[in-house]
């Protein structure tokens, strides 16, 4: 037999327990009936289960949709929760679509939508989700903890044009792109968390976090030296106005991430049954015990990718045999725990959207060849407290493949004077919306302290449309 899943909820087959029965049944018929027999059989058992619950075959998939048919699919509101677009001129109708779907659920009590936003899945990105005792996996993302790091040397941001070979070299030497992994990875003590051997998924987890910590994954992740200039003194940062040699990394939590949030999205949908065009909204109230793991294994990831992070940067350090006058990090994809004005505490979904309350310090980069910012929140309370993770995609990754012209993005690459090291196509900075467009849109939700100059760049991309030796 050939259906696959996708053929059989297509066919109107609920996902979850019923998918699995229906699965195993068909492996377990081999060659006994026909395919269109099989079919035909389905869909009689899909309108009318009650007639074959003593079917010897089909009893157990008959029970199964009949339990769910008990169970009531939880209601939408009627309309979605007011919330704050900004720079809604470029923002795309799918991802408009996206938030009012989310603004929509019954947990929801505010939201807010960024001006990188575009449509994604489940929550857009750049979409920011407060609900009350409620956590969504799928708000969360796939890439749990996704951040930007950079530090900052006080050396002359000349070298990287006078020893271009030498920086190349590090970024070598000192990262992975990609499906990567390390066969000597270094130690780390996240790897050491008790929680690796407390929750069923995460220990499973373990050997992958092993052998890619210190990895960056593919997408739109980076390590890039750069040219960084303090605009105004900081004493958080230590820094003096003036221009300093950086290095600014953007990656996650790895396959270790990957594999949590899948693993509590699919018990989610199975446990919160939502009408099927926000069903992967699906949440876990956190006073479950579900709900409860999910948040230590969220924390866990968000940790783990920090720890990637800093292993970059420190064999960059060593490589420089200096330490960093400043270190700046800040992340996305994740939930926190906040209150609100009313006093009440919520959990702030940031799907690709940067924490940005009171004084608090941040990284929002810009493409290959324009600018990233250093930030201070100004704690908008319209915004949750929350700012853009970026430029934002301006298209597609198929388009961008599919338009735009290889010889054309090396040019531009030439003329903006960076050195790339392997990257795809669907990551040309014609792919990104105007940075300072971007920043001119949140001027009330963020202050800007300095920004990062990119100069040579590291990416991953199965579809090298250039790579410098």
């Amino acid at each position: 037999m050939e259906y696959t899943g996708k053929d059989l909820i297509a066919m109107g087959l609920p996902e979850g327990k019923a998918l699995g029965v229906c699965l195993s049944l068909i492996n377990t018929l081999e060659e006994a009936i026909t395919q269109e027999a099989l079919k035909s059989k389905l869909l009689e058992i899909y309108a009318q289960p009650d007639e074959f619950l003593a079917d010897a075959q089909f009893s157990e998939l008959a029970a199964e949709l009949i339990r769910l048919d008990k169970e009531e699919e939880i209601a939408l509101l009627d309309e979605a929760l007011d919330y704050k677009i900004y720079g809604a001129e470029g923002i795309e109708e799918g991802a408009m679509k996206q938030m009012n779907q989310a603004m929509r659920l019954p947990i929801s009590r505010a939201g807010a939508l960024m001006p990188d936003a575009h449509q994604g899945y489940g929550l857009p990105i750049g979409g920011v989700l407060a609900t009350e005792n409620a956590i969504i996996p799928f708000g969360v993302g796939v890439d749990i903890g996704c951040r930007m790091c950079m530090s900052v040397f006080e050396l002359p941001s000349s070298l990287l044009d006078e020893e271009i070979g030498r920086f190349k070299m590090m970024l070598n030497r000192s990262t992975k792109f990609g499906r990567a992994t390390f066969q000597k990875p270094q130690d780390h003590e996240v790897l050491a968390n008790p929680l690796f051997n407390e929750i069923p998924i995460v220990k499973e987890l373990h050997k992958k976090a092993i052998r890619q910590i210190g990895s960056s994954g593919g997408g739109n992740h980076f390590v890039e030296f750069g040219v960084t200039e303090i605009l105004i003194e900081d004493k958080e940062l230590g820094l003096k106005p003036g221009k300093y040699l950086s290095v600014l990394s953007h990656s996650g939590s790895r396959g270790f991430g990957a594999g949590v949030a899948g693993h509590y999205t699919k018990l989610a949908m199975e446990n919160c049954r939502l009408p099927q065009e926000v069903r992967h909204l699906a949440w876990l109230d956190l006073d479950s015990e579900l709900g409860t793991e999910y948040w230590l294994a969220m924390n866990l990831a968000g940790d783990y990718a920090s720890a990637c992070h800093h292993q970059i940067h420190a064999k960059i350090a060593r490589d420089l045999k200096l330490e960093p006058a400043a270190m700046i990090e800040n992340h996305h994809n994740f939930a926190w725990k906040e209150f609100g004005a009313d006093g009440k505490e919520y959990i702030v979904h940031r799907k690709g959207a940067t924490p940005a309350s009171k004084d608090v310090l941040g990284i929002i980069p810009g493409s290959m060849t324009a600018p990233g910012f250093i930030v201070r929140g100004k704690g908008e309370s319209a915004s949750i407290n929350s700012a853009s993770h970026g430029a934002g995609r301006a298209m597609s990754r198929t388009k961008a493949k599919n338009t735009l012209d290889p010889a054309a993005v090396s040019k531009h690459l030439d003329d903006a004077g960076i050195t790339l090291i392997g990257s795809g196509l669907d990551e040309a900075p014609m792919a990104y919306k105007n940075i300072h467009d971007v920043m001119e849109r949140q001027k009330d939700l963020v202050d800007v302290v300095g920004s990062f100059t990119p100069k040579i760049v590291k990416m991953c991309g199965d579809n090298r449309f250039r790579e410098v030796d």
